[in-house]
């Protein structure tokens, strides 16, 4: 497989360099594979559905051809996976995938374990040490941290905003040893991806050390992300018929949304042939995407501190692979797209409680407040041109996906993405039902381990003399 760059499509690298380097340290730009190679109608067909690990092979294998051996690749998914995404209906039409099953209990660990297996294997002859840098707004870097953690020749180096995750999130970011340590910036999440982004084109830093990535602008990040959207939706669209007497389903992604990575991961998936219809992009009050779905006008902007905070994102990276893939008008006839505010994500959490006994998490909420408003009539108001079409206040925004009709047709079928365990956001929880979540045992551990996080300003030039010093 081919891969380019969303900067400059004479770029042509394979797998090993796009993952290594991260990004392109000459353009600043994304990596993203020319071609995205359709799964045979016998595999999308096949009942019952393949498992997981069946379809993250036969997803992952075009793209790795001629550089990871059938075999290996076997064995570096069966390693990374020894649990799987679990899709639970909480409604007659609303499927919750959980993505907490993983050992940080956050959806980014299908992400970062192929990722850390995937780098581990292309390092094995290198005689220095790869240098990962990451930036987290929430559970990137535990995920990151957690799947690199005593992995040989590879150092990690996380950088979170200070005060600005949850409790348990710093916990299981600060703790880390040996050959993964954390950052916690003065500043917001923007700021430490910028912090990241510079040092990836600074050609003195890249002239000392190896560096590459482990967000969502990483490729091998995004690509085992999209297993999971295969894996759910042909699970449901085999089962939904027995749920609910709903024949041809169009089934609707949605996506709580910061960096992005995530929706594209669904997109590659849709590619690729899942039976997807179309996504929800929703998000908090970081709605830089919302808005340029709405207006035409992509505006980055400083971000904004929610209940939510994984996603926020003011400058989401993950919209120039979006805007490679698609014109804009490909993108309003895919998506919808929603925002809400601190105020609508408790409603979330406490009417998704309500209503199906479900408990969510923050992000989890705003996904779920999405679909339900669409399925309650929002959607229909913009279809009848009854809504205010005012996309600075939160709700839908005044765009008509071509999966609209679906809604009204009473044969959509939402797959909510539940991206982190309720517990690790226990305060916010409590606060919107009066009741805290359950803790994971894993969760409990961390919280009794020392904290050894390093103080770091936002200031590029005392970020490298630190890499310098320390790398």
């Amino acid at each position: 497989m081919v891969y380019t760059d969303t900067r400059d499509k004479n770029v042509s690298v394979d797998f090993k360099t796009a993952v290594m380097n991260g990004m392109n340290a000459k353009t600043g730009g994304l990596y993203i594979p020319v071609e995205f190679p359709k799964l045979s109608e016998e595999f999308l067909k096949r009942t019952p559905e393949p498992s997981f690990r069946e379809i993250a092979f036969e997803m992952a294998k075009p793209y790795v051809k001629g550089e990871i051996p059938d075999e290996d690749l076997q064995a570096i998914i069966a390693d990374a996976y020894p649990f799987t995404a679990q899709v639970v209906p909480i409604d007659p039409i609303t499927y919750v995938m959980e993505l907490f099953h993983g050992p940080t209990c956050a959806f980014k660990d299908f992400g970062a374990r192929f990722m850390a297996r995937v780098m581990s294997y292309f390092n094995r002859n290198e005689k220095d040490n790869l240098h990962i840098l990451v930036a987290t707004s929430g559970d990137t870097g535990s995920a990151v941290g957690s799947a690199f953690h005593n992995v040989p020749g590879i150092d990690v180096t996380i950088l979170y905003p200070e005060g600005k995750i949850s409790p348990l999130q710093e916990k299981q970011l600060s703790t880390f040893d040996g050959n993964v340590r954390a950052l916690k910036v003065n500043g917001t999440f923007d700021d430490c991806q910028k912090l990241v982004k510079t040092a990836f084109i600074d050609e003195e830093l890249r002239s000392k050390f190896r560096l590459s990535s482990a967000n969502s602008i990483n490729i091998s990040r995004l690509l085992p992300q999209s297993f999971y959207y295969m894996y759910s939706s042909l699970l449901v669209r085999n089962r939904i018929l027995h749920d609910s007497k709903i024949e041809n389903p169009a089934i609707i992604a949605i996506v709580p949304s910061g960096n992005f990575g995530n929706l594209t991961s669904g997109l590659i998936a849709k590619e690729m042939g899942a039976p997807i219809e179309g996504f929800v992009a929703a998000t908090n009050s970081n709605r830089t995407i919302p808005d340029w779905i709405a207006s035409g006008e992509y505006n980055a902007r400083p971000s904004i501190a929610t209940l939510s905070n994984a996603m926020d994102v003011g400058a989401p990276s993950n919209y120039e692979r979006i805007q490679a893939m698609y014109s804009l008008d490909e993108v309003r006839k895919m998506f919808a797209s929603y925002w809400t505010d601190d105020e609508g994500t408790l409603e979330g959490i406490r009417k998704c409680h309500e209503k199906t006994g479900y408990i969510i998490d923050p992000h989890g909420a705003v996904a779920w407040s999405a679909w339900n408003d669409i399925r309650s009539g929002a959607m229909q108001e913009l279809l009848d041109g009854k809504a205010s079409g005012d996309y600075t206040k939160p709700g839908l925004t005044p765009n008509i996906p071509v999966w609209a009709e679906s809604i009204k047709e009473k044969r959509a079928v939402g797959i909510v993405l539940e991206t982190a365990h309720p517990a690790k956001f226990g305060a916010t929880v409590n606060k919107a039902i009066s009741r805290e979540p359950s803790i994971p045992e894993r969760l409990e551990k961390v919280m009794k381990l020392q904290d050894r996080a390093i103080p770091m300003t936002k200031d590029y030039d005392s970020f490298k003399a630190w890499l310098t010093a320390n790398l």
